[in-house]
């Protein structure tokens, strides 16, 4: 049996995920392989360090910190979110990233990201946060608010653009238990994005993000529709917030992420047992 995870993204909204990862990692559940998508990736790092606690604590420390979110950033270098403050100096020196136990861990980490030039998702391993940690940044880049990440002469962009819910990916890659963490509850459908809007940024360069940036509303309806069918044919184990998470993309609001973490923690009980069930079938 080998186990995989997919961590779907959502900004701020990734507490909830945080708040489920903390509840496995406290009940020692164990995968061989993680794939996350833009805040799913940015947070799930710390499932295979296994530091229980750590995305909520800094997040809520340093979210209203100008430097870590701000439009000043994003007038500076074209980032909403401040490059070397939220990539470097944090995980480096204001709450460290356990570096070496993630290099230790055998967990197979990927991220995924947006090719800008084919519109198309690709996923990167993730062997070494500290000398890949662009990786990581391309993940979460969103689109609008980021500047493209190089990465070996080709750009990217946030992985959910092209791929918010990966679950085919991994079952493609050979795991037969797939557990999903989402961060919309199951009524939840994705609308269409302004297309006048999506045209001025990006038409002229890159036409191919235009088609995937136009159709993400379709394309992430229509995986939610079939990850159902696969929750109820036992194929994965998908886990979601029992009630809508309120909270905005760039919250800095320290009560309102803990409470979104919160409902992860609580969700996490509901959900544990008939977890560890569909894990030991």
């Amino acid at each position: 049996m080998k186990v995989g995870l997919v961590l779907e993204g959502g900004a701020m909204r990734g507490m909830y995920t945080c708040g489920i990862m903390d509840t496995m990692l406290e009940n020692n559940i164990e995968v061989d392989a993680i794939v996350g998508v833009s805040a799913g990736a940015l947070f799930g790092v710390n499932y295979v360090s296994k530091q229980i606690g750590r995305g909520i604590r800094y997040t809520k420390k340093f979210a209203a910190d100008k430097r870590y979110m701000s439009a000043r950033n994003f007038i500076k270098d074209g980032n909403f979110i401040g490059t070397e403050f939220a990539y470097i100096t944090v995980p480096q020196t204001l709450d460290v990233f356990d570096y070496e136990a993630y290099r230790q861990s055998p967990v197979k980490f990927y991220a995924v990201v947006t090719n800008i030039e084919t519109g198309k998702a690709e996923y990167k391993l993730l062997e070494d946060v500290d000398s890949q940690i662009h990786t990581l940044r391309a993940s979460g880049s969103m689109p609008f608010l980021s500047t493209p990440v190089e990465l070996d002469g080709q750009k990217y962009l946030d992985g959910g653009i092209a791929d918010s819910i990966p679950f085919q990916w991994m079952a493609q890659q050979g795991y037969d238990k797939i557990i999903v963490i989402l961060t919309r509850s199951a009524d939840y459908r994705k609308k269409s994005m302004v297309k006048p809007l999506v045209k001025a940024f990006y038409g002229r360069k890159y036409p191919n993000l235009v088609k995937s940036l136009n159709e993400r509303h379709n394309v992430y309806n229509r995986s939610t529709e079939l990850l159902t069918h696969w929750e109820e044919a036992g194929r994965a184990f998908v886990i979601r917030p029992t009630e809508p998470v309120d909270i905005g993309r760039t919250e800095t609001d320290p009560d309102k992420l803990q409470a979104v973490y919160e409902l992860g923690l609580a969700d996490g009980k509901k959900y544990i047992d008939d977890l560890k069930k569909y894990l030991s079938e």
